[in-house]
This record gives C-alpha cells, structure tokens and sequence, in this order.
C-alpha cells in the first residue's frame, strides 16, 4: 500500500499541533454573546496567526457587522492547477446548560482518545487538520499541488447573517474551482461516509398577545382568550396525524433521491437502539413512510425550538395570561426556497390564528439546501481520498443541518465538497462536545491527499 502523504508529519508533529488544538479551544468564541465579541475577534487573530505561521500569504481579517472572517492563501502551483478554497467557521454554540459539563467546556482535556470542549468538533478542530494538512505539505514539499485559500468565518453558528455579503464583496479574492468543507460528519469510524446535501433553514419567532394585561384566572378565566393555549394550539396544528406538516405547499419542491443515492442510504446501517441511546430519547415519532434516516436528512421538517407563555416561577400564578409565542425552524431539502417556505408559513399562521389576537413574527434567518452532484470529477477525487485514509469507499449521505454551504457554491460558482469526520454521537451544541482525536487525524491525512487528488485534476 502507497504510505500517505502527511503519515510522517502527523506523526512527528503530534504533541504540537495538540497544543494548538487546546490553546484554540480556550478561547471562548460564542458568537451569540455579545459579550463574547473580544473573544471572537481572539479566536480571528489566532487563526489568522496559525495560517500565517502554516505558510499562507495575504493572511488578514475581513470584517463583517458581525465577527470577523479569516482569510489567507497560497496562490504558487500555477495557473494550471485548481484553485481551492477551504472554508471553516472558529465561532462556537453557547454552553448552557453548564452544569451538564463533565469538564469545563473553555479548559479542553483528553479523555478516553477523545477530546473535549466547546468547539473540538464544530469547527476550530475540523478547521485545523485542514490547515495542518497543508502546513504539512509546505512543509514536506516546499508547496501545494493546487492554490489554496481559507475562509473561516465568525459567525456561522447565528446563521452566517453577514456571510453571504461578505462571498459578493470578496468574490474576486475568494474566486475557486472547488470548495472544501470539514464541519460535516461520518457514520461511524468504520463506515466512512460523506455528505453531498445540506438541508436549508428558514426560522422564526411568533409572538402572540390576547389582550392587554393578564387577568386572574377566577374572575376571567374561561371566558377571555389564553394566549398560551393559542400558541399550543398552533404548534400542535404544526402536524397532522401522519406526522406531516400542515404548511401549504410545503413539499410543492422535494425532489426523490437519484438512483445512486437512493442505492447509498439503504446501504447506510441503521441501529434503532443506538439511534434511540444517541439521541437519549425513549421512542422515535416523524413523517409516516419515511426511516429516521430519511428523515434527519432527505426530508423537510417543522420543529417547535421554543414555547413560552405565563408564569413559570417557582410556585403558582393564578393568571390567564395574555402573552405567549414560540420559536419554529423549519428545515429546507433540495429544491425549496426559503422565500416561498417564508411566505407560506405566513399564510398558514394568519390562517390559524383567531381574529382580534396581535401576531408579531420576527423572521430569525434563512439559508437555502446544498446539493453538490456526486458524479463531478471533484467528488471521485474525495471519494479515493477518503478510501485511502479509511480503507473503505464513503457512502453517500444527506446532513440535517444546515450552513452557509448553499451561498458558498451559488456565489462562488463552485462545487463544495464535504470532508467532515464528526460522528453521531460527537454532541454537536450539547454539554461535552468532543472530537475523537483518531477521527482527526484521520481528517489531516485525508485532507492532504484530496489536495493530491485535486491537483491532479488540472
């Protein structure tokens, strides 16, 4: 078997790029928390140093009306050879709830081979082997097979709200034949797989007020509408019995998978117990006729986020109250628009809500699905560089997250490629994030042999 490409440098620089791992992930880059802000402008400058450091040239902030976006290239293989751009994100998820945590989650440790902290998998760890990938090759070759740029953003995990100003802005520089990106996930470590779809978000906030004030439940109660029971209601209404949303045309657009992708989910395992012990949920619900695996990722879905009205102190209120809302997100699969989802989901509340109740709807932010098409001469080149790291073909899988993944493509004109080696039960958002560090280097080693196979591509 050939050695890969970067096995001597992960090997030999190991204890250092740990160290930068853990001094990354001290940095607490909430973007959520505009007290945060100078942590997140922390974070940019860290990494800004760490591509300047791995040989990148033109290194710099770019600045947004939010956080600050990274930017850094080496534009030496020629004018021949692919262009590359390697996109990541170094902002992170709020920590609540704290005392959930095992560990601090801004004081990283290793346990058990995995590492643990806000950030070690979503995405200052997935970022990182990408640029380790190419310090090395620098470092082992005097130079890169393709031309190579980084953009991590600062603001990926409130929705990228400036991201997309920002790829129109700097087009010109950001300017790629293939995009790269490691904030996506595998199977299981023995079943490599990657991502050609995310699915799209279009949020929103409801608010809901009955009356004027909150009336005591004796006097009024009974009588006078309850604005809490209306936004139950509503969310209830949200489905029907056969766990389909009720919005109007909302599966106008979903398309069926392609042969080939149809013919990779059914080859995907599928553990119901450890579903259920992953996700830490007594019993699974959704859409009839579809497996949760079609459901976490081929097809759309409406979740109730949050839901709120009355009093919830501690002891009892007596109160009709005459505020509530809730908070929907409302997950997109190719080809729904957010903006016709938007629009539909407003006809549908105003035609649900009873007359003389004030609707206040904020929307929170929308990011169209992602579709990369998996017979690119790109993608064969992603699939033998995971089959040489992995010693498997990946299967094809569909994400049920979404991210900026949808703009990076549409402005840039480009296929992005998906290297993400998170696992199931890696828990994105949740306490104890973590990062299996054989997972990672992993990640480093594939992430130098895709810029091997690219290059070849000229």
């Amino acid at each position: 078997m050939t050695p890969l490409v970067l096995s001597t440098f992960a090997d030999q620089e190991r204890d250092r790029i740990v160290t930068v791992l853990m001094d990354w992930l001290r940095i607490p880059s909430i973007s959520a928390d505009p007290a945060q802000a100078p942590a997140v402008r922390q974070s940019a400058e860290f990494c800004a140093r760490l591509l300047a450091g791995a040989g990148f040239e033109h290194v710099a902030l770019i600045e947004t009306a939010g956080g600050p976006a990274v930017y850094g290239d080496w534009l030496h293989a020629g004018p021949d050879a692919p262009t590359v751009l390697v996109y990541g994100h170094h902002d992170v998820q709020p920590v609540d709830p704290l005392g959930e945590w095992t560990s601090p989650p801004f004081e990283p440790v290793i346990v058990d081979g995995e590492c643990r902290a806000r950030g070690a998998i979503d995405d200052k760890g997935q970022t990182l082997y990408q640029i380790e990938a190419a310090r090395g090759l620098l470092a082992e070759r005097g130079g890169l097979p393709v031309n190579l740029k980084f953009i991590v953003e600062g603001e990926e995990e409130v929705g990228s709200p400036n991201f997309e100003a920002l790829l129109v802005t700097e087009a010109e520089r950001l300017a790629a034949d293939v995009i790269v990106v490691s904030d996506t996930g595998m199977i299981s470590p023995e079943v490599p797989s990657t991502s050609v779809s995310l699915r799209g978000l279009v949020a929103f906030d409801v608010d809901l007020r009955s009356g004027r004030i909150d009336l005591h439940s004796g006097q009024w109660g009974g009588t006078v509408p309850n604005a809490a029971r209306i936004a139950a209601r509503l969310v209830t209404a949200l489905h029907d019995g056969t766990g389909r949303v009720t919005i109007p045309r909302f599966y106008d657009r979903v398309r069926p998978l392609s042969p080939p992708e149809q013919a990779s989910l059914d080859a995907q395992p599928y553990d119901e117990a450890l579903f259920l012990s992953q996700a830490g949920v007594a019993y699974l619900e959704g859409e009839e006729g579809y497996s949760p695996l079609e459901r976490t990722g081929v097809r759309p879905t409406a979740e109730v986020v949050g839901l709120r009205g009355g009093y919830a102190g501690p002891g009892m209120k007596t109160i009709v109250p005459a505020t509530a809302g809730f908070k929907i997100a409302l997950r997109l699969v190719p080809d729904q628009r957010p903006e016709e989802i938007g629009q539909a989901f407003g006809e549908w509340l105003a035609a649900q809500v009873p007359p003389g109740v004030e609707v206040t709807v904020t929307s929170l932010g929308a990011v169209a699905p992602a579709l990369t098409p998996i017979d690119h001469p790109a993608m064969a080149a992603l699939v033998t560089a995971i089959e040489r790291v992995w010693g498997r073909a990946p299967l094809f899988t569909r994400e049920g997250g979404s991210g900026p993944e949808e703009a990076l493509g549409r402005v840039l004109g480009a296929p992005v490629l998906f290297l993400g080696v998170s696992l199931p039960d890696d828990r994105f958002h949740a306490p104890n994030e973590r990062m299996v560090m054989d997972q990672f280097w992993k990640g480093l080693l594939a992430a130098g042999e895709l810029l091997v196979e690219l290059g070849a591509l000229r």
